[in-house]
């Protein structure tokens, strides 16, 4: 089956790391179907994959809510023929989130993050996976936090540890039916919410690199196609860490 017959959805697709998959895969052909709790800003990116030339459609969802996401999957398969070749788990709590020692943070905001962080891809896998053909590709998006135990952070660095374990298990099980499931770990990326985050965002943890500059969303795009692709089809349970090489040096 080519690209340009093949339908992914992206959650968290309003904009940042989002936008730019709805975007990469347009370019490749691909039907896009582009989730998120804000509708408006999943309007905005559809409308920018639809001037690329190939299909969009936009679709408001909670990934922690369970209608939501069957009504998403549904939506979908709909709009893709009766089926779901590519699921991307990007949508995320991060803007926002309390930088704060572990002992500091609020129960509540745990909770929180650990609902849309990791309790949402599953949801989202679960919903989909009855229109996921053999053969399909999901990618899961963790990030290289993980591996850094970047400090003050605890609670998004354990969901996006767990979506790296999620990620194993998801794909033991869905191996039987030739679907590969894999995640990406990008490092610090300059999206919207990061200038929000931290000051001097575009010089942030720079110098710790072996590419000597600033992660963009668009860096981190090549990784998802990849693991999408035919070229990845023995690949599978794996996290592929895209930072430039920050955790190495």
């Amino acid at each position: 089956m080519s690209a340009a017959a093949k339908t992914v959805v992206i959650t968290g697709g309003a904009g940042g790391l989002g936008r730019a998959f709805a975007l990469g895969f347009a370019g490749r052909g691909y039907r896009v179907a582009v989730a998120d709790i804000d509708g408006a800003g999943a309007q905005e990116t559809a409308r920018q994959v639809a001037d690329l030339g190939t299909d969009a459609t936009a679709l408001t969802v909670d990934v922690t809510s369970v209608d939501s996401t069957d009504a998403m999957a549904a939506e979908v398969a709909a709009f893709g023929a009766g089926s779901i070749d590519v699921l991307v788990n990007n949508a995320a709590m991060y803007a926002g989130v309390t930088r704060a020692p572990f002992e500091e943070i609020d129960p509540a905001e745990w909770d929180r993050v650990m609902a849309v962080n990791l309790k949402g891809p599953w949801m989202c896998a679960r919903a989909c996976s009855p229109y996921l053909p053999d053969g399909a590709r999901v990618v899961n998006v963790s990030s290289a936090t993980v591996f850094s135990g970047s400090e003050q952070w605890m609670h998004y660095v354990a969901s996006k540890g767990g979506v790296v374990a999620l990620t194993r298990v998801m794909a033991r099980e869905l191996g039987r039916r030739s679907i590969t499931v894999n995640a990406i770990a990008p490092g610090f990326t300059l999206t919207e919410a990061s200038y929000g985050l931290i000051e001097g965002a575009e010089n942030y943890g720079v110098d710790r690199g072996a590419l000597r500059r600033a992660s963009r969303p668009e860096d981190i795009v090549g990784a998802a196609l990849f693991l999408a692709g035919e070229d990845s089809s023995y690949i599978s349970g794996q996290t592929l860490v895209v930072d430039g090489g920050r955790q190495f040096i």
